[in-house]
This record gives C-alpha cells, structure tokens and sequence, in this order.
C-alpha cells in the first residue's frame, strides 16, 4: 500500500474515532481535580467528588471515555474499580490522545487572541484554589 493511502487510511479512521460519525466521540477526563477530591499531591488518591459517579455514567452514554492521568495507570485502574465507575471508561492514559474535549482542571480554552491567552495564563489558578 502506498504512503499516500496509508495517510489517507489513518486520517479516515482518526476522524471516525475523534469525530465520531460511526462511534461515540471520546472525552478524555483528567483524575486528580476533576473525578477526586485533589487539593495536593500525595501518593494515594483521594476520594471521589460528589457527582463525580453520575457525571460520567451520564456522560458515556453518549461518548466513549479516557482517563487522563499523571499517576500510574494500575493505581488509577484500581481508584476507578473501587469506586465503582470503571465500566464507564474505556481505556486510562498519560499521553494526550485525539479527542473531541478535554476535561481537565488545569486547562485554558484558547479563543485565539494570545494578549487573552498570556493574561489568562498570568492569572490562572485551579477552581479548588479560589
């Protein structure tokens, strides 16, 4: 198979993927500050929010889910299966994989003015620290 095909292969089944004509359009969900109760690191991860376990049952019905996180993957696993919402989740990662959104408490929406986004930045804090 040429390089143009297989580009072109990659390229249709990335935008079925993200995009979601054929499948559910994947959400990646960060763990510490989104799905627990994360105000500083330690080695065990705390508890689960409040609402955390219906905002993703309610979410993956209509989307396919990832978990985002820095910490080990088998102790995330295990975070995910004691708190009953592993079923939801397709897969857990620390590489930021295509997506259709990104939730994550430590991001910014860029809109395309870099005055904005060099501000925001110079202001930012994580909501638990407001």
């Amino acid at each position: 198979m040429s390089r143009l095909k297989l580009i072109f292969l990659f390229t249709v089944i990335f935008q079925l993927t993200v995009y979601g004509e054929f499948n559910k359009k994947t959400i990646m969900i960060d763990l510490d500050g989104v799905l627990d109760n994360y105000t500083v690191y330690t080695d065990e991860i705390p508890s689960i929010r409040s609402g955390a376990r219906e905002f993703v049952k309610k979410l993956s019905d209509n989307y396919e889910l990832v978990l985002f996180t820095t910490r080990n993957s088998k102790q995330a696993v295990e975070w995910l299966q004691s708190n009953k919402i592993d079923n939801y989740f397709t897969g857990v990662t620390n590489v930021k994989s295509p997506a259709y959104i990104y939730i994550d408490d430590r991001a910014l929406n860029f809109s395309g003015d870099y005055d904005k986004t060099l501000d925001e930045i110079e202001k930012f804090k994580v909501y638990w620290k407001k």
